[in-house]
């Protein structure tokens, strides 16, 4: 006796109780950043507060923020948390891996290598930038003050300008807290359950 099995397709509807993980992605960047151009302004020197936040907030925290917008197919968020986390990765290991003289490798030349390597993150934030656009007014201000960032940085490390390194700084200052407002904005209007803080979504 022959048997026929029909396969229904499933037709039930994933429902996403997962947290929003981009507030902690934003945290790890913004106070990270912030810290990080306050030394580049002049308040203090780098020293290892500004590398172990750079290793565990704005590196691994940034980067599992990533792993978390991958898994709720957040294509934009997924790749700016894993790339700005390795960022902070590279960034600590370019200031230890000389320090520990592994093979006698030599740090990077501020005038050509450091500024190559802060110019393509420029380039890949002007990029990100772009896609803001469709996302929030928020967003825009950190990305777009971002990538003003990466570039005064470069310039001032190609030239030898201090006074653009400072500039930066300040710049920079501004950048890590506007990636925290709308981190916390986030947090306080879900809480909330209403806009507190505006975030100037795009329609």
């Amino acid at each position: 006796m022959n048997r026929r099995t029909n396969v229904m397709a499933d037709q039930r509807t994933l429902v996403d109780n997962t947290a929003n993980p981009a507030p902690l992605g934003l945290l790890g960047f913004g106070m990270t950043t912030v810290l990080l151009n306050l030394h580049n302004a002049g308040f203090f020197p780098l020293d290892t507060m500004i590398l172990a936040m750079g290793i565990f907030y704005g590196g691994a925290a940034q980067i599992l923020a990533g792993l978390m917008e991958w898994r709720k197919g957040n294509t934009f968020a997924t790749t700016a948390f894993i790339s700005y986390g390795s960022f902070w990765l590279t960034l600590v290991a370019l200031v230890l891996i000389p320090k520990a003289n592994l093979a006698g490798i030599a740090g990077p030349d501020k005038a050509t290598a450091m500024a190559a390597y802060l110019t393509m993150w420029g380039f890949f934030t002007a990029i990100m930038f772009l896609g803001t656009f469709r996302l929030s007014r928020a967003l825009q201000v950190v990305f777009g003050s971002l990538t003003l960032l990466f570039f005064l940085l470069a310039a001032g490390d190609f030239t030898g300008n201090h006074t653009l390194t400072v500039i930066a700084g300040y710049e920079g200052i501004f950048c890590g807290f506007s990636a925290i407002y709308t981190a916390l904005a986030q947090v306080l209007n879900e809480v909330n359950g209403r806009n507190v803080l505006p975030l100037g979504a795009i329609a």
